[in-house]
């Protein structure tokens, strides 16, 4: 899970309006023990092996009567550590088109001499569970697991669900597995739509559920490199034109530009929902925005909170420097990384062209890195999936807003995207206001949040899976 609205807004949030109530979770101790044998798996890049996760949950699979041709493990030569699962429900109606359910089974390292419990041993303390991917992302994985399973033994479906186990989403570089498949397995996944982490919801401090999220889309994340040359020479003849300070003015320049807003029909829907949670000031320049994005007085407000700010419209942001190569020299280089998070739509070209514009200095360049992946494109507001889930949420959560989101950081979903299957982050399973931890040490999320989020994440699967 990348960082994204949900990770600062409960900081400001008033209190819930709603929970769910209590009730019975069927087949719990059965999902518990799917959950910590996958959450006990070692997934990290650095010594663990999503093949081995991906297997033992094929296993189960295979006891709870899927045959061998319903699943297919899959792994390539170069990254045999990297491996994932493809299971398929077939549904009753073979001219209904599936839905797919996307999870990630790599984790972000974790060192046991930083951590309070040891990562990689699922605990059980004081009302949360703790390890790494306890939350990000074996929750969603172990319930979309757990769901395929409760499925089969129903027998209801009459749309074909799907399932994806995939590693490297937590990992820049490596052997991706949703980014495999949509590339070489596309008709193996295809589906109407997929369901993905990026969404879920927040409890307030005392755990009371305060908001639901949908994530619709999300931004391109990508790197440009600003660098200046010069000859150089000798430190006890400085000279004006020096690479470092052409490249400290540009910085500043890129520091001082704010890209103009940019709304899409996410964001303008999320500004409209998430207006009546902000107090004050804040909500009211949140519904002037969504009415008129020229509002200047508006935009400024809301510019000063980060996580708002981003949502508004493109942000470039420096996060790394290099410069010269003696301490007695002048520095005949020096560059600096520039991270832009791109609203959906625009392009790297035109990114690039604006920060060029912005520097307006011939002595240092601008370039795009290269990119491996693609660029992220707009999903739809679709009904026949806002809907629903918006539906069974006013059930289970009465009372509780739920909110479609832009995400401003990045996931899986931007590969199936760009082959043609729309993918939402779905709500459910409910982050503490800190995120838990989440890449961080002590991750940990509430066992409730866990438990009614697998309730509601089933109840919604069934719901797609009967819709004609």
């Amino acid at each position: 899970m990348k960082h994204g609205w949900l990770s600062g807004v409960a900081a400001i949030l008033v209190a819930g309006t709603g929970a769910q109530a209590q009730n019975a979770h069927p087949g719990e101790p059965a999902f518990r023990d799917l959950y910590k044998q996958l959450v006990e798996t070692n997934t990290t890049h650095s010594t663990g092996s999503c093949t081995q996760a991906a297997a033992q949950i094929a296993s189960r699979l295979k006891a709870a009567g899927y045959l061998d041709s319903d699943l297919t493990t899959f792994s390539v030569p170069e990254a045999p550590k990297d491996g994932g699962l493809v299971a398929v429900l077939p549904g009753s109606d073979p001219k209904a088109k599936a839905i797919l359910l996307l999870a990630h089974l790599d984790v972000v390292e974790a060192k046991r001499a930083d951590w309070t419990r040891d990562p990689f041993a699922l605990v059980e303390e004081n009302g949360f569970f703790y390890a790494r991917g306890a939350s990000d992302d074996k929750a969603m994985a172990a319930i979309f697991a757990d769901t395929m399973i409760r499925m089969k033994a129903e027998k209801r479906a009459r749309r074909t669900v799907k399932l994806a186990l995939t590693c490297g989403e937590e990992t820049t570089g490596v052997f991706n597995g949703a980014e495999y498949l949509a590339a070489n397995k596309r008709d193996l996944i295809d589906a109407a739509f997929a369901l993905n982490e990026g969404g879920g919801g927040r409890v307030d401090k005392d755990g009371k559920p305060s908001v639901l999220a949908l994530q619709v889309s999300e931004k391109t994340a990508e790197n440009y490199t600003l660098e200046a040359t010069n000859p150089g020479g000798h430190s006890s003849l400085p000279r004006p034109d020096n690479a470092i300070y052409d490249l400290v003015a540009a910085v500043q320049k890129v520091q001082a530009y704010t890209f103009p807003v940019h709304l899409d029909p996410t964001t303008r829907e999320f500004f409209k929902r998430a207006a009546p949670i902000y107090p004050g000031p804040a909500g009211q320049a949140m519904l002037a925005i969504a009415a008129n994005p020229q509002d200047a007085d508006a935009a400024a407000l809301l510019s000063r909170d980060p996580l708002l700010n981003s949502t508004l419209r493109t942000t470039c942001v420096a996060t790394l420097l290099d410069g010269g190569h003696a301490e007695n020299a002048l520095p005949q280089h020096a560059s600096a990384n520039i991270n832009c998070r791109i609203f959906p739509g625009e392009t790297i070209e035109a990114v690039r062209n604006t920060l060029a514009k912005v520097v307006g200095n011939a002595s240092v360049t601008v370039t795009a890195k290269p990119r491996r992946g693609p660029i992220s494109k707009a999903t739809a507001l679709d009904p026949a999936v806002i809907g629903p889930a918006e539906n069974l949420a006013a059930r289970l959560y009465p009372g509780l807003p739920m909110v479609p989101i832009m995400s401003t950081g990045a996931s899986d979903s931007i590969y199936l995207a760009a082959v043609g299957i729309p993918s939402y982050g779905v709500p459910g399973i409910l982050y503490e206001p800190d995120g838990g931890g989440i890449h961080g040490l002590n991750e940990h999320v509430r066992v409730k949040s866990v438990l009614d989020g697998r309730d509601y994440l089933h109840q919604l699967i069934r719901i797609y899976a009967e819709a004609k």
